[in-house]
């Protein structure tokens, strides 16, 4: 398959769709767009996209689809609901869903598409908005190798790196593997700078003390800066950060995984969007420790 003479369609033009679809225009793609939000659409298509109208039209006009969709629901309905991509995609047309979604979604939805002749990978991303603009997400993907071949170049045009992860579902599971890190992570950097605080001793300086030390990750070099401005505008929002959560608690409970700490971290995660911090930065996990030690961690 020529990449570059297809045309790729691509559903779902949010805060990370709208981005990687920019991006693959710029690769020297063409692309047919569809979003619920007209104003979305008509932004892509000044950037020289194609307005695709609905799922099923792009179905019937692409050879690959991909689609960036809030979560399982949506997923299924575009791809296997009424004016859905199966309803006008031909046989050997292929689905790229890079929703973080139920790793046990997209097994199903593959079984769907398998049934049309479709061939389909699940290939979500790590890196947030940013990563997503600048075009270096980190992409983990389940399905067939040679589908995933196939993809691969259309995949780097979006990301720093491509990853086969192992078959249909196995991307949402590493995809999910990563937020319960980053989640974890989050966490412990949160309980021990608010620990710090009420210590007495300057975050910042305990920061630049460790961060190059067993306990620095990019988590910490990526979100600590921003807590100690008080900057919780998101890349990941806390309220999608939950999203991915439940979804690892749903995943466990099919799996017998034990997930103790992540099902903790949940629920500091669900408190906070109670509390009206549902689109902050999921750095603003720290809010919960904050409040209950009545400190706030911040530059001196």
């Amino acid at each position: 398959m020529q990449t570059q003479k297809i045309t790729i369609g691509f559903i779902g033009l949010g805060v990370m769709g709208k981005p990687m679809a920019l991006n693959l225009i710029r690769a020297g793609y063409t692309l047919m767009v569809h979003d619920l939000r007209s104003e979305t659409v008509r932004e892509v298509t000044a950037a020289g996209a194609l307005d695709g109208k609905s799922p099923a039209s792009i179905g019937a006009n692409c050879e690959v689809i991909i689609t960036m969709l809030p979560n399982s629901p949506q997923v299924k309905e575009v791809v296997t609901g009424k004016g859905g991509i199966l309803e006008g995609a031909k046989p050997g047309s292929i689905i790229v869903d890079m929703s973080s979604i139920s790793p046990l979604t997209a097994i199903e939805v593959a079984g769907k598409a398998e049934e049309k002749g479709v061939e389909m990978l699940d290939a979500p991303v790590s890196g947030g908005e940013p990563k997503a603009i600048d075009g270096t997400l980190s992409i983990m993907a389940g399905g067939k190798k040679e589908v995933f071949e196939k993809m691969e170049k259309i995949l780097l045009a979006m990301g720093a790196s491509a990853i086969l992860v192992g078959d249909i579902g196995s991307g949402n599971t590493a995809k999910l593997a990563n937020q319960i890190m980053v989640a974890l992570h989050l966490a412990a950097m949160s309980e021990a700078m608010v620990f710090a605080e009420k210590s007495g001793v300057d975050p910042e300086k305990v920061f630049q003390a460790i961060r190059g030390g067993l306990a620095g990750s990019t988590v910490l070099n990526a979100k600590m800066p921003l807590v100690l401005e008080r900057n919780f505008k998101p890349g990941g929002p806390i309220l999608m950060h939950t999203k991915d959560l439940l979804n690892v608690r749903d995943t466990a409970q099919e799996t017998g995984a034990p997930i103790p700490l992540t099902v903790q971290v949940l629920e500091f995660m669900k408190a906070l969007k109670e509390d009206g911090h549902g689109m902050d930065d999921h750095g603003g996990i720290i809010q919960y420790w904050e409040k209950l030690a009545h400190v706030e961690v911040k530059r001196k």
